[in-house]
């Protein structure tokens, strides 16, 4: 197994006073030749949305879009007449295909919101647009790796139009997980929050390993949160 670890402090941030994020790969103001995705993942934002603030209107195309809750809750709207709260345990999927206008905002005047932006290219363009939300309980993720997208959305997962595999997982101290990578895949392992040991490596909130071949350990240290992607190379 081949691992390469993106440390959490070498992401590129932006502060907007509004907005604090940080950006696993290229995006926007930040621009490195070197951090331009893993395989077909394209961006892994780690947003925090100050109470009232938010993305307006703003248009997508050819892109999968995926956000994950850590905490608060996250208003969306969009060109589909879509309109939901996305809170921690939900998992939302937005296929942007030939064209969707959406807004994100933080659904409470008093706290902020902590969420994971997350886009995939997909398998071809001009796709239909599309909105799918599920919600996966705590219980489902606890030390294990629970399937929550997937290309045919099997075991109840969201439907990824591109042939990954999104697991996430919830860690506590001595509470351990595993997968094997199949031949000719990868897979991009993202802590969310709290640490975790990959193999023995120690990752922290923010921390990405991308992984090419063999087997995947995780071992929670201290309430992890993880997301695993399974990806063709």
């Amino acid at each position: 197994m081949t691992t390469i670890i993106r440390r959490a402090e070498d992401r590129g941030h932006v502060d907007f006073g509004w907005l604090n994020s940080h950006h696993s790969f290229s995006f926007g103001h930040y621009f490195d030749p070197n951090h331009m995705g893993f395989g077909p993942l394209r961006v892994i934002n780690d947003d925090r949305v100050a109470p009232a603030g938010g993305f307006p209107t703003h248009p997508h195309r050819d892109m999968e879009i995926i956000s994950y809750v850590l905490e608060g809750g996250l208003e969306h709207r969009d060109s589909l007449g879509t309109g939901s709260v996305i809170r921690p345990g939900d998992v939302q999927r937005m296929s942007a295909g030939t064209g969707i206008r959406h807004s994100e905002f933080n659904a409470s005047r008093t706290e902020p919101v902590h969420f994971l932006q997350i886009w995939i290219i997909p398998e071809a363009e001009g796709l239909a647009p599309g909105y799918e939300q599920k919600t996966f309980a705590e219980a489902e993720k606890t030390g294990r790796l629970r399937l929550v997208g997937s290309r045919t959305g099997r075991e109840g997962s969201i439907t990824i139009h591109r042939d990954v595999d999104l697991y996430a997982g919830l860690l506590p101290e001595g509470a351990a997980a595993s997968h094997d990578l199949a031949q000719g895949r990868i897979a991009w392992v993202q802590v969310a929050r709290g640490r975790v040991k990959l193999g023995d490596e120690v990752l922290k909130e923010g921390d990405g390993a991308a992984i090419t071949g063999g087997r995947i350990d995780l071992a929670g240290l201290d309430g992890a949160e993880v997301l695993v992607f399974d990806m063709a190379a």
